[in-house]
């Protein structure tokens, strides 16, 4: 019997494979569908302080702000106590998936403010989050800030953060970062319990007809993988942060690449919007079905052995596998060189 299971954030997990933030865990069958599929946890869609705030400025702005038109009648504003507001409906929602499924629950948070970040994560611990993933999208385009205090800006929001709520916290970055690996262990320092690797800031365009810049979703491709798999093998080892990896995993072959860079959880989300919530399964399946192929017992038996630290040939992650790629490459049959 092969054990799958694996340790992220403090949670024992009963296999590495977890649902990322997306629209699948907005209804609460279809988180059901998940963990019958046979996700281990679950992180929730984000919980944004932007659109709080927005829903607040709207309720001033129509509500508490409106000119009746009637003297007497001006301190009567119609709002109706059934109203939820988008915040309440995430906790609620967040309870309501709490109490139907067995798997952990992972709350996702997306905040704009120190204060934003310290508050809406207490409630969302109090609510019965198990652990907190904190979805910092901070794109560095002012010339006036050094990587410093950039980095500076995550680490003051989980000291915050972590003086205030007792549950494991996980810092999703971007690849963006000058140096991931000290990074990494300045968070662990400021008190993270683990490390996703890594954010997809969606990129604009640009309208040819209109010249105006534009918001473009893509889900993600296999071939962004490889970049989460070599940080992950440079990181497992130099760090005690857990190590959940997220972006471009559609494959089983990739998934256990990840594992055997050293990655404790394997975060799914485009491929389970693409190809529905049972290919989880079907992952599932294969990633046994290789451990018992090539003789593992365990994925804690597999985790890390061919990371930076365990690979035959540790200089491959680096700089020598760019200069052997160059050397190696030809041109395609009957193309002029």
């Amino acid at each position: 019997m092969i054990d799958l299971t694996t340790n992220c954030l403090g949670l024992k997990l009963a296999n590495p494979l977890v649902p990322s933030a997306s629209p699948l865990s907005k209804d609460v069958d279809s988180a059901r569908r998940l963990e019958d599929a046979g996700a281990s946890a679950l992180v929730v869609y984000s919980l944004f302080e932007e659109k709080i705030e927005s829903e607040a400025q709207q309720m001033e702005r129509f509500f508490y702000q409106q000119a009746i038109g009637h003297g007497e009648a001006d301190s009567f504003h119609p709002v109706s106590n059934n109203i939820q507001t988008y915040q309440e409906k995430y906790l609620t929602h967040l309870q309501k998936l709490k109490s139907a499924l067995s798997i952990p629950v992972i709350a996702s948070l997306n905040g704009t403010s120190l204060n934003g970040w310290v508050d809406y994560g207490q409630q969302l611990e109090q609510v019965g989050a198990d652990a907190l993933e904190l979805n910092i999208y901070h794109l560095a385009a002012n010339g006036e800030e050094s990587s410093e205090v950039v980095e500076n800006r995550y680490l003051d929001i989980l000291r915050e953060l972590k003086a205030h709520v007792s549950i494991p916290i996980a810092m999703k970055i971007s690849s963006q970062f000058s140096s991931p690996i000290h990074f990494a262990k300045r968070l662990e320092a400021a008190g993270a319990n683990g490390i996703t690797i890594f954010n997809r800031f969606y990129q604009p365009d640009i309208d040819l007809d209109t010249l105006q810049v534009v918001p473009k979703l893509e889900l993600s491709t296999a071939s962004e993988a490889l970049l989460r798999i070599r940080w992950t093998a440079l990181l497992y080892g130099r760090t005690t942060l857990s190590i959940g990896v997220t972006g471009g995993f559609h494959e089983t072959p990739d998934i256990v690449k990840a594992l055997l860079a050293g990655a404790d959880v394997v975060q799914l989300c485009s491929v389970l919007l693409k190809e529905g919530v049972g290919r989880l399964t079907e992952i599932l399946s294969e990633l046994e079905y290789w451990l018992i192929e090539h003789e593992y017992k365990s994925i804690e038996q597999l985790k890390g052995s061919v990371s930076q630290q365990n690979a035959i040939d540790p200089s491959a992650y680096e700089r020598a596998n760019y200069v052997q790629i160059l050397d190696n490459y030809s041109g395609a049959t009957g193309v002029l060189r």
